[in-house]
């Protein structure tokens, strides 16, 4: 096995005990990328130089015996819409190549205060407002199982980094589905956290993000393995001041001794999921049932409503602070998925902007109560197969169709709870998976669960694309 087919705790475990280097560890996954890459364009901006410096840096501190992180001379992959000192936060837009930055985003900052090596950006649609990773700026990025398929968006180049083997941990950040839904689609682990337990700030940022934004997007990881998720996470959930709405929760809480409870929900009202996702679904209900959980079918409050009032408020908010951007800088696939989704969001005037907004507080309590029955959601990522690339290109009914399918994934966002998308092996060439999803702050619950998914089929291994 080649170094960069190790997870990363393994790896790590191997550089601490001085079985390999730190240059060996980053060479080998730059070797891995330079390999596979031009048939995926996972990474668009790379960072063999850097990556190699801090290496041999990294190779000096075990060398003095001094104290290193958990994820010491790991390589990892950094998605291109956060800050990375010298480099250009480019949000996949063209016009944003100038916008370099002279510091570090409290994720990376955390990743490499951990001990990981960054050794590639990786893209992401323009303004990470598309399921679909494609830009002007950077190109397509390929699902590694089937081109003609997304790799999911908007986290789309993180995801296919993983599934290759460029990097054991990537980068995302999930606004409406953008870390689970790639991940889903390109069959490898994703974690989105609670709203307040990753920090967040773009130091580049000419202004404070638009406070719905605020709300929903979070940051996280990606990988192939669920102990591998869990340094990820460790790592990046350290506090920085720059993030007033980060929140010191512990990573692991107290469990009861009885059996947890997980709502299983294998329905939309009005709407037929594929039978990919069904079989997926019952097939991770009877891994959990083996393994001691009490499953039982049980519909979460108002599904649909919190989704559509995801909706609402993005579009109410990027209407007045993101849509004249997005019409200046973006590219011709932005502009028209935007037009495509804003056609189904209702307009607000001020009065009923704060009613929406009042309207979430009371969707969180009721989401709350259930959870407080069932511990556990187990849900769909998607109600649908991976989608055909540029499916989003295809006009308002077309739009519509994504956005119920997603409704798992926007539900959950809006009311900035954690959800883990777990891989669940292949259907017709193509992964498929579940989302397990837990109140505020319990990540713990959802990781533990998806470790006894993960045992059956043992963690994703790299794959070489299709």
């Amino acid at each position: 096995m080649q170094l960069w087919q190790l997870e990363a705790a393994d790896l790590a475990l191997r550089i601490k005990a001085r079985e390999v280097s730190c240059v060996e560890a980053v060479r080998s996954s730059l070797a891995r990328l330079e390999a596979v890459n031009p048939r995926v364009n996972a990474v668009v901006d790379g960072c063999a130089d850097e990556a190699l410096g801090a290496a041999a840096q990294a190779d000096a501190v075990l060398a003095k015996g001094e104290a290193t992180g958990p994820l010491h001379g790991v390589p990892v992959t950094i998605k291109v819409n956060v800050d990375q000192r010298g480099h250009a936060t480019t949000n996949g837009v063209e016009a944003y190549r100038s916008v370099v930055a002279k510091d570090d985003s409290p994720v990376v900052a955390n990743l490499q205060r951990a001990g990981a090596i960054v050794v590639g950006r990786t893209n992401t649609p323009a303004f990470s407002m598309r399921w679909f990773t494609d830009n002007a700026a950077h190109g397509r990025t390929l699902n590694p199982y089937n081109a003609d398929v997304t790799p999911g968006g908007s986290s789309g180049g993180a995801a296919a980094a993983v599934a290759v083997g460029i990097g054991a941990i990537a980068h995302g950040n999930d606004q409406g589905g953008s870390i689970r839904y790639p991940a889903y689609a390109c069959g490898v682990y994703g974690l989105r956290p609670s709203f307040g337990r990753v920090p967040a700030f773009n130091p580049s940022g000419t202004g404070e993000r638009p406070m719905v934004v605020q709300l929903t997007s979070v940051q996280g990881p990606l990988a192939r393995s669920v102990r591998d998720l869990r340094l990820a996470f460790a790592a990046m959930a350290q506090r920085d001041v720059r993030d007033p709405w980060w929140a010191p929760a512990p990573l692991e809480s107290a469990t009861s001794g009885s059996p947890v409870s997980v709502a299983l929900c294998t329905e939309l009202p009005g709407y037929a999921c594929d039978p990919e996702v069904a079989d997926a679904l019952q097939r991770a209900a009877r891994r959990l049932e083996r393994a001691g959980y009490r499953v039982e079918p049980a519909q979460p409050p108002r599904l649909r409503e919190t989704a559509d009032l995801w909706l609402s408020l993005t579009m109410a908010d990027s209407r007045l602070l993101v849509e004249e951007a997005l019409m200046r800088d973006g590219d011709d696939t932005i502009r028209q998925a935007y037009r495509a989704m804003d056609a189904h969001a209702p307009q607000f005037d001020t009065v009923g902007y704060m009613r929406a907004l009042a309207a979430r507080t009371g969707l969180m309590r009721e989401w709350a109560l259930f959870l407080q029955r069932h511990p556990l959601l187990l849900m769909p990522v998607s109600w649908r197969h991976p989608f055909p690339v540029d499916a989003d290109q295809r006009g308002s009914s077309a739009m519509r169709e994504i956005l119920d399918a997603q409704s798992p994934l926007l539900s959950t966002a809006i009311l900035g709870l954690p959800g883990l998308s777990v891989p669940m092996g292949l259907r017709h060439g193509l992964p498929t998976g579940v989302q397990l999803v837990g109140d505020r702050f319990r990540e713990d619950l959802c990781l533990a669960a998806a470790e006894v998914l993960e045992a059956e089929a043992g963690p994703v291994a790299a794959v070489d694309p299709a």
